[in-house]
């Protein structure tokens, strides 16, 4: 079975760069050897933050209201690619 690709499309012009290496450090982290690639695509076009995996969506910046913070990304990438994988402290309230 195929990996999942991660691609986190970013803003050159709003300086995003490091918003997203960031959380393309805190994926690899968490989900390692279970992802194909993380991949950083800079966008010049104004505004664009976006984090896919494979064709689907996670998050938009424009859709869901700003950025994610590690825990709501990392939920919804385990919820997409392993759904019953425990992200220990992350799953306690």
């Amino acid at each position: 079975m195929a990996k999942p690709n991660i691609r986190i499309t970013y803003c050159t012009g709003c300086n995003w760069m490091l918003r997203a290496s960031w959380m393309a450090q805190e994926l690899l982290s968490t989900f390692g050897d279970d992802l194909g690639s993380v991949t950083l695509i800079p966008d010049a076009s104004g505004g664009a933050f976006e984090i896919s995996v494979d064709d689907h969506l996670l998050w938009k910046r424009k859709r869901d209201g700003g950025f994610p913070d590690a825990r709501e990304l990392k939920s919804r990438l385990r919820d997409r690619i392993a759904p019953e994988r425990d992200l220990g402290h992350l799953d306690r309230t």
